[in-house]
This record gives structure tokens, C-alpha cells and sequence, in this order.
């Protein structure tokens, strides 16, 4: 059973793994130089535990802390017991869900254990560095059977707070794995028996429709970054160029949306919006 501990003292070194969430250069690179990362709210604490991140602590508002009682005696952790405004003051934010755990990271597989260990449909992120965006798409991957998701070395994290929160915890249920070189670390997906297929609006990319994915027994399915999209040599390295058929003069969507169209197209071969 976890110790409940209050709190009341802002600078407590136990709090330390809540300090400044809202800096986020601070956050990129202390999270996993320190092996944690943060989740927030009941729903998300909850989804952690269950794909089995060890938790370090949870911080609670007074309020949460019987809305936990379960995870609370299940854990060994200790559980802070704050007021908002002391949340606020370590974190730098209003704690609007009342509840955050600060849980210790796993090893991250390799691209190779992901290719090889039963995946057909694959996502890989190029330069995707917004924690909304790289939020929204994990949960999509989850929502519409995408396996697995390969990240250039420059993507953002996943495991940031903002990611897991957009999410809802769905970056916990589709594994992942970071690409050593760029775009050179595509080989092994081709080699692995992938069709690599770039989403762009691209005049020149084939509609998902006529592409057909869905038929296709291995796809990995390359997304870029919001504005710029995938880079000349990302889209180089492509067996194929796709697109979603836009109307009203549309020239396409954001990365988030447009993830979950194509995935939907891979999934089932209805990419119509």
C-alpha cells in the first residue's frame, strides 16, 4: 500500500519529477535523460498502469485521492497530497484533471523487433514535432489497427505530457521504436517486405483509392511534419506517393486528421472523406 504523504511546501525535493511541466525544452530533456515521463488524469494513470509502467508517485489533489483509493492500494509509490494552488505552484499550470503520476519509462524496442515481430500495418513520423500532433496520431493508430509506429530520430517525444494527454493513453497500447538514421533506416522497412507509401498532396501521388493499401500484405505508411510535410528525401525513398482526394478548393489537411483518413484507408480501402 502507498504511503499518502501531505504536502505543503512548494521547493519539497520529493516533488521534484512535477517541477516546471510547462518548460518544455526543460522537459524534452530531462524525461528520458531521467528515465519518467508524466501522465495526467484519472483516465490516462489508469492506462499506464495497466500496460505496465512502474509508477515513481502520484501527485494528487485532495479531492482525487479517493477517486484513486484503488491505485493507491495497490502501489507501493508515494502518493503527494496537495492543495490546487501548491500543484499549480510546482508545476507552473492549473492541474485541471487533479491528478498526475510521475512513471518510469521501459527500453524502447528496436525498428528490427517491431518489422519482424508480426506488424503489417506500420506508421512512420518524419520531423513530427508538435506533442498535439504526434498525440492525435498515436491515437488514431490505436482507434483504426494501425501495429506498430517508427519515428525519425527528430520526432518529438511520445511519451511527453502533452502527447499521453491528446492521446488519452493510447500511446501506451502501440508500440514504438525510434529509426537510427534518416532517411537510410527506411531500408530495413522495404527489407522487412513493406511498401513504402508517402502521403502528400502531391499532384503527381495516386489517390489511396486507386493505391488500394488495404490489399497490399505489408504497408508502412510515411506522414510528415505539419506545413512542410515529408521531405524531398523521405519522399525519394517511397515505393509509392499517395493522396486523400480533397473538395472545395482544399489543399489538405492537418497531419492529425490526415493520419486518420489514411489509416482508415489501409485499414479498409475507404479513404473517401
Amino acid at each position: 500500500m502507498a504511503d499518502l504523504i501531505t504536502v505543503e511546501d512548494p521547493d519539497d525535493p520529493r516533488l521534484r519529477d512535477y517541477t516546471g511541466l510547462t518548460d518544455v525544452e526543460l522537459r524534452r530533456r530531462r524525461e528520458p535523460a531521467e528515465g519518467l515521463f508524466i501522465a495526467e488524469g484519472e483516465k490516462v494513470i489508469r492506462r499506464a498502469k495497466e500496460a505496465g509502467y512502474e509508477m515513481r508517485s502520484m501527485l494528487l489533489s485532495a479531492k482525487w485521492v479517493d477517486v484513486m483509493r484503488d491505485v493507491i492500494d495497490e502501489l507501493p509509490a508515494p502518493v503527494y497530497a496537495v492543495s490546487p494552488e501548491l500543484a499549480e505552484q510546482v508545476t507552473g499550470y492549473h492541474v485541471h484533471r487533479g491528478a498526475l503520476a510521475s512513471m518510469q519509462r521501459k527500453p524502447l524496442p528496436t525498428a528490427d523487433e517491431l518489422l519482424v515481430g508480426g506488424a503489417r500495418r506500420v506508421v512512420i513520423m518524419e520531423s513530427v514535432n508538435d506533442h498535439t500532433n504526434i498525440g492525435a496520431i498515436f491515437r488514431s493508430a490505436a482507434a483504426l489497427g494501425m501495429d506498430a509506429v517508427l519515428l525519425s530520430p527528430d520526432c518529438a517525444d511520445p511519451l511527453y505530457r502533452r502527447s499521453v494527454k491528446v492521446s488519452m493513453g493510447a500511446v501506451f497500447s502501440v508500440p514504438y521504436a525510434r529509426l537510427d538514421t534518416w532517411p537510410k533506416g527506411l531500408d530495413a522497412v522495404r527489407d522487412a517486405g513493406f511498401t513504402l507509401l508517402a502521403l502528400t498532396p502531391d499532384e503527381k501521388a495516386k489517390s489511396l483509392d486507386e493505391t488500394a493499401p488495404h490489399r497490399m500484405d505489408r504497408v508502412a505508411l510515411m506522414l510528415g511534419a505539419e506545413g512542410d510535410g515529408l521531405s524531398t528525401k523521405a519522399l525519394m525513398s517511397a515505393d509509392e506517393w499517395v493522396r486523400i482526394p480533397m473538395a472545395h478548393g482544399v489543399d489538405s489537411l492537418n497531419v492529425g486528421a490526415a493520419a486518420a483518413v489514411a489509416f482508415y484507408a489501409v485499414a479498409t480501402g475507404r479513404p473517401h472523406l
